[in-house]
C-alpha cells in the first residue's frame, strides 16, 4: 500500500519540522495531550500510527509494561526504533487497519493525528472498543472537522501574502480530501464532528475530555501559530471503553 510518508522528498521535508526535532516538547497539542494520559504504570498502550515513537517513549517512561507503535510506514518505524527505543517497546510496520485488535488486550489506546487517514472511522472505533480492557483508555487526536473541510486545507491570503480567511466547503460530505503538505500531494479522510463523537459512543465507549487543540502562549513567537488561533486545527479525546452493557 502506497504511504506518503515513505516518499523520500516527503520524509526529508518532514524531519525538518519542530515535532520531528524536538519530540513532545515541540508539539503545540501536547501542553493539552498530556494530561488526558490515564496513570500507565504496569499498563499495556498500543499506539496506533506511533510516527517516531515519541508517545510510545513517553509510555514507557511512565512505567508502562509493555508498549506497541504501529506505523504504516517502513521510514517512520525504523526512525522510532533510532530515537526511542527502549526495552519495553515493539515497533511494527503496519497500517491502523490491518492490525488484528485482539479482544480485551490493552490498557490504553493512543492515536495522534493518525485516523484522519482512516476512511471508516467507525468501524475502527469498534474495533478499539473491542481491543481495550473494561474501562480502558482511548486517547486520540485528529485533525478537526473544520481544518479538514478547508477548501485545499489552506488559507485564502492577500495580495501581500497575509492568511485573509480559512474557506470552507462540503463540510456534510465526508470522504477522501486532496492536500499539499510539505511539497508532496497528500490524501486524507474528512469525517463530521457527528461521525466523530457519535462514533465513539456507539462503539460502546463514554466519552470523558473533547477538546480542540489551541496553540500554548510560549509558542505564539513561531511564524505562523498566531494564525493557529483563528481556527481549530486539531480535535482532543478521551474515551472510556464501558463493557458492562456487553
Amino acid at each position: 500500500m502506497y504511504n506518503e510518508y515513505d516518499n523520500e522528498k516527503f520524509f526529508e521535508e518532514y524531519a525538518k519540522m519542530p515535532r520531528s526535532k524536538n519530540g513532545l516538547s515541540s508539539a503545540g497539542e501536547w501542553r493539552q495531550l498530556k494530561p488526558l494520559f490515564p496513570q500507565l504504570q504496569g499498563k499495556q498502550v498500543l499506539d496506533l500510527g506511533c510516527g517516531y515513537g515519541w508517545h510510545c517513549k513517553f509510555a514507557a517512561e511512565q512505567g508502562a509494561a509493555q508498549v506497541l507503535g504501529l506505523d504504516l510506514s517502513r521510514k517512520m518505524i525504523e526512525e522510532a526504533k533510532k530515537r526511542n527505543t527502549k526495552p519495553r517497546i515493539e515497533y511494527r510496520i503496519c497500517g491502523i487497519e490491518e492490525y488484528e485488535y485482539p479482544a480485551d488486550t490493552w490498557d490504553c489506546v493512543v492515536s495522534n493525528l493518525a485516523l484522519h487517514y482512516i476512511e471508516n472511522i467507525g468501524e475502527l472505533f469498534q474495533k478499539v472498543h473491542q481491543t481495550l480492557k473494561p474501562d480502558g483508555v482511548f486517547l486520540f487526536n485528529i485533525e478537526h472537522p473544520i481544518f479538514t473541510s478547508g477548501v485545499g486545507q489552506d488559507w485564502v491570503y492577500t495580495n501581500e501574502g497575509k492568511p485573509q480567511y480559512w474557506p470552507l466547503d462540503n463540510y456534510f460530505y465526508p470522504g477522501e480530501r486532496k492536500t499539499n503538505f510539505l511539497g508532496c500531494d497528500v490524501t486524507k479522510q474528512h469525517h463530521t464532528l457527528t461521525q466523530i463523537l457519535m462514533g465513539i459512543l456507539n462503539s460502546g465507549f463514554e466519552l470523558e475530555v473533547v477538546e480542540e487543540a489551541e496553540p500554548p502562549k510560549e509558542m505564539m513567537n513561531i511564524p505562523g501559530m498566531k494564525d493557529e488561533l483563528r481556527r481549530p486545527m486539531m480535535l482532543l479525546v478521551k474515551a472510556i471503553a464501558n463493557k458492562s452493557n456487553l
